[in-house]
């Protein structure tokens, strides 16, 4: 059986023999398309993020597995987590069939090598504290089903994103997650709408794990890294907008927490750094939990 993302779309047959303008609009109405396929699938993303939850929270590591577009989408999601997040570099493992020269070249025949996919699975240990996300818009890429599998078979709790209903993978794992947004306006290149679908898919989730996590506070990225000048000014904004205080205060107050937005907002309410440091580790990260904790003024 062909999968969606294969076929073609009977109304788009002749889309290369129409003016500029109409295409666009066809391919926007599919990108719009590709984002109501969510819909459907958010019950199913919290039900992900829930069972992932308390794994992360005690140690977990999060795992993306992909090959093609797919697979450096996965890439893409999980390497902003560390700078907006801080979630650690140690606990996120990221497995494109091919390797790092598959992110800006096609790899021969590397998304059919479910070998390598099973040894990557096992060169990281993965086990029952490992949270393993796979992406495949087919939902039967060798590689990728091989790598749920096998971390299935490791006790990891995995999660399949795919684009196509009644697909192996979305059998495969434990979470599956149906994003069904049907032939592509060009069939088979699911960089378009399927592509779009497994992003906004993959944001939804990874930041509906960081805030349960308790990485975002009142709208604010507070676990942020301050690695740029631009975004050691946005650090002293978050001090001063959700501390109501000076800039000279937030100043001072990262200074006392290297940087660090959240034991700099403790540090206000009168903590020393190593005192806000324990009061965020008592409280599981949070913010919040830790902020009610302190006495009234």
């Amino acid at each position: 059986m062909i999968p969606a993302t294969e076929s073609t779309d009977p109304a788009l047959e002749d889309l290369d023999s129409w003016p500029p303008g109409q295409i666009l609009d066809a391919l926007w109405q599919g990108q719009l398309a590709a984002v109501l396929a969510l819909g459907p699938a958010l019950s199913h993303l919290e039900q992900a993020a829930e069972a992932a939850l308390p794994l992360l929270a005690s140690g977990g590591r999060l795992v993306y597995v992909g090959a093609g577009t797919s697979g450096r989408i996965g890439v893409q999601d999980g390497a902003e987590l560390n700078p907006t997040f801080n979630w650690p570099t140690e606990k996120l493992i990221l497995l494109l069939a091919g390797g790092e020269a598959a992110f800006v070249n096609a790899v021969e025949n590397a998304e059919d090598r479910g070998d390598l996919a099973r040894e990557a699975i096992a060169r990281h240990q993965i086990a029952a504290s490992d949270v393993v996300i796979g992406i495949a818009a087919s939902g039967a890429t060798p590689y990728t089903l091989a790598a749920v599998e096998a971390a299935r078979t490791a006790g990891a709790l995995t999660i399949a994103i795919a684009n196509s209903p009644g697909s192996a993978l979305l059998a495969a794992a434990a979470h599956s997650i149906l994003l069904e947004t049907a032939p592509e306006p060009i069939a088979g290149s699911t960089r378009l709408k399927a592509g779009t679908a497994q992003k906004v898919a993959l944001n939804l989730l990874s930041t509906l794990l960081m805030i349960r996590l308790g990485r975002v506070y009142r709208g604010q990225m507070v676990d942020m890294q301050a690695r740029n000048e631009k975004l050691r000014r946005r650090a002293v904004r978050m001090v001063m907008q959700l501390g109501d205080c000076s800039e000279g205060a937030a100043n001072i107050a990262l200074a006392a927490t290297g940087g660090q937005v959240k034991p700099a907002l403790l540090v206000l309410q009168g903590l020393d750094a190593e005192a806000a440091s324990a009061s965020l580790a008592r409280h599981g990260n949070s913010l919040r939990a830790a902020l009610a904790s302190l006495p009234p003024p």
